[in-house]
């Protein structure tokens, strides 16, 4: 007989598989105690340049009980985005998350659905989706969860499937059965950092936020530093530098989430197309995508930067 920690347990996982989830790693919601540290030494060196709001709600991203009142368990999930098709090979570059529509629509629906079916299943629980909006750590919490270990490159890396997925979590007040860590298998391999275009990653497993590409083309709202002409390798938006050279990816699979795929258009755009595009044309095949939060002047600022 299943006591009923196992039994919720394995219907969470369950029923995370149903919803088209890559994998759910659970663990007990409790204060991250290894990452304070690097996260106050992260922002004293100031890494995280403009984003400010990485200074915010500094023990919230530490302690989950602090978001969701009497969180017991942070459930963790992946969702695959690697792309079935890319781009035209004469292009400006978007990072393959950003092909489809907003993976923050796509994925907290999911987790609605799952928090409904656990509620319904299991009775009165209470939790809260987090899908990259709020101050929570992912990548620590997936790791923790046994989901696959914080690569060099700072990414989540997982033996069978590489990095190409979403992180979200559900946290509720719900004691389930906890999962461990896996070990690191990055090994000696230095791909991503010998790789990177504006040497962003300073050491192994350290990331300088305020030096990468996603950065200044997402993030950065003023001018792109001159100094850094000719070192985006064509992003426009985003980059996948450290992910495409990592040697985990080759065991990437195309996802099967219909509305991750691309706008046909937008695959078969070249260089001049990108350096023409209107805003009509933008708000068509950037509709619901995570492109929009650039905007169109965001964009065409990338772009004229890059012909330059």
């Amino acid at each position: 007989m299943l006591n009923n920690k196992t039994k919720y347990t394995k219907f969470i996982k369950t029923e995370a598989k149903r919803l088209g989830f890559l994998s759910c790693g659970i663990s007990k919601a409790e204060f991250l105690e290894k990452e304070a540290p690097r996260l106050e030494n992260w922002l004293n060196k100031n890494m995280h340049g403009e984003m400010r709001y990485m200074e915010n709600h500094f023990d919230k991203r530490l302690d989950p009980t602090l978001l969701v009142e009497g969180s017991k368990s942070v459930v963790s999930l992946l969702l695959n985005y690697f792309p079935n098709h890319e781009q035209n090979t004469d292009s400006y570059k978007l990072s393959k998350y950003a092909y489809g529509t907003d993976y923050h629509f796509v994925i907290k629906d999911k987790i609605k659905m799952l928090l409904c079916a656990i509620q319904d299943e299991i009775g009165d629980v209470n939790g809260r989706a987090f899908v990259d909006s709020a101050p929570i750590l992912d990548k620590a919490w997936a790791a923790r969860s046994g989901l696959g270990w914080i690569g060099k490159h700072t990414n989540l890396l997982t033996q069978q499937v590489g990095s190409f997925y979403f992180i979200a979590e559900l946290i509720i007040d719900l004691e389930l059965e906890y999962d461990t860590p896996v070990t690191d298998h990055c090994g000696t391999c230095t791909a991503c950092i010998d790789a990177c275009p504006t040497e962003a990653i300073t050491e192994p497993y350290v990331v300088d936020g305020s030096k990468c590409i996603s950065y200044f083309t997402i993030e950065l709202k003023e001018n792109i530093p001159t100094e850094l002409r000719g070192k985006f390798d064509d992003w426009m938006f985003g980059c996948d530098v450290c992910q495409d050279v990592c040697p985990w990816n080759r065991f990437s699979r195309g996802h099967n989430e219909p509305l991750f795929n691309p706008n046909p258009e937008m695959l078969e755009m070249t260089k001049k197309d990108w350096e023409e595009i209107t805003e009509e044309t933008f708000k068509k095949v950037f509709k619901k995508s995570a492109v929009k939060r650039t905007k169109y002047s965001g964009l065409k600022r990338n772009i004229a930067f890059l012909k330059d």
